[in-house]
């Protein structure tokens, strides 16, 4: 598309998918939560395993085109969807599934919100004070650090972190990479926890999904973050420029 055309295209069409997004997701959040449970997969668990065992390739690129439907419109049931890759496709390629099912749909919200937000929204955000304003800051200056950091700390929504970059002209592969690897970790987690779901199942019980804040995993994550941050650290420490 050259720069003239682009030019043409008004404000209103460029927030055309970020508006059918909302759409969506308002949509799965009033008719799908109960279709997208914890209940649903133990009702269905049967029929799910089933199916994957006739049909296994075709049962991947199900889960997977699922899984980016979910996070790229923002609908409910993320974690079912991460805890379901395990169940079905055990911790390995389970994981490997769910983190790119995560960051392709990661990647539509992001170009959504570029194309139809993009700088002015960026501009506005310059503007701003606070958390924001410093997260803002960081990934301008320290990219590939604070797009990692973001991708790390449990404390950063996951919604937050596909909008933010989109707003700061970070470029696509950029965005593609650090997401692909900074999920790994906490997608390892869930998975893991998806795989032993038929113990709990037979249990009669709910899977711990506050386990990614019990010390044991909690703490190598933080550090991973920690060594996402040196970089900023010794820039800061250094009074340099970034590389």
């Amino acid at each position: 598309m050259s720069n003239n055309t682009a030019r043409k295209i008004s404000p209103a069409t460029r927030l055309l998918p970020l508006i059918g997004i909302a759409v969506v997701a308002v949509f799965g959040a009033v008719f799908l939560k109960d279709y997208l449970s914890f209940d649903a997969l133990r009702e269905n668990r049967e029929a799910l395993l089933t199916f994957r065992d006739s049909y296994y390739g075709l049962t991947v690129a199900i889960f997977i085109t699922a899984y980016v439907v979910i996070v790229g419109f923002s609908l409910p049931g993320a974690t079912i969807a991460t805890l379901t890759g395990g169940f079905l496709f055990a911790t390995f390629p389970g994981a490997l599934f769910n983190v790119i099912g995560a960051t392709l749909g990661a990647t539509l919200i992001f170009l959504a919100a570029r194309w139809g937000l993009g700088a002015r929204l960026g501009a506005k955000l310059e503007e701003t004070d606070g958390k924001i304003k410093a997260i803002k800051d960081g990934i301008t200056e320290n990219q590939w650090s604070m797009l990692f950091l973001i991708r790390l700390v449990p404390a950063v929504p996951f919604f937050v972190a596909n909008l933010l970059p989109a707003f700061l002209d970070v470029p696509l592969r950029r965005f593609v990479i650090s997401t692909f690897f900074g999920i790994i970790p906490g997608a390892v987690v869930y998975t893991s926890v998806g795989a032993g779901l038929g113990e709990v199942f037979a249990r009669g019980e709910s899977p711990n999904l506050g386990i990614i804040f019990e010390p044991h995993i909690l703490l190598p994550i933080l550090g991973l973050a920690a060594l996402a941050a040196l970089p900023i650290l010794i820039k800061t420490l250094r009074g340099g420029k970034s590389l």
